[in-house]
Formats: structure tokens, C-alpha cells, sequence
């Protein structure tokens, strides 16, 4: 979205009603929380691919560190 459509909505919102803009809110805080959940689960979903694939390392949090200190 650009910086003009942004300001523009902005700029409708402050000309609504309270009781429209409390819905408003509402509604993009859904939307919000839903698009984080999707995040979350293609996420998750590529963790699954690399773990089948054998793409990761698995150890202790110790081994970990040591992994990481000789990079």
C-alpha cells in the first residue's frame, strides 16, 4: 500500500462516526491477528520441509553454542 493510499485512509477514517471507527478498529485488528497466524503457520510449515529435507541440526542448547562460537 502506498504512502498516499495510506494517508488517504487515515484521512477517511478521522470523518467517521466513533461507533464506525470502533467497528473499523475491530475488524482490522482481526484481520491483523488472522495474517500473524498465517505467518506463524507457513513458517511452521517450512520448518516441517527443512526437518524432513535434514536441513537442520538438532543438540542441546551447549551444542548450540558451541556450533555457533566456531563460526
Amino acid at each position: 500500500m502506498g504512502s498516499t493510499t495510506l494517508n488517504k485512509l487515515i484521512e477517511d477514517f478521522s470523518h467517521l462516526k466513533l461507533d464506525d471507527k470502533e467497528y473499523a478498529v475491530e475488524i482490522i485488528k482481526k484481520q491483523l491477528i488472522e495474517a500473524k497466524r498465517d505467518s506463524i503457520a507457513k513458517r511452521a510449515r517450512e520448518a516441517m520441509a527443512n526437518l524432513k529435507k535434514g536441513r537442520i541440526k538438532k543438540g542441546t542448547v551447549k551444542e548450540l553454542y558451541k556450533d555457533l562460537e566456531s563460526d
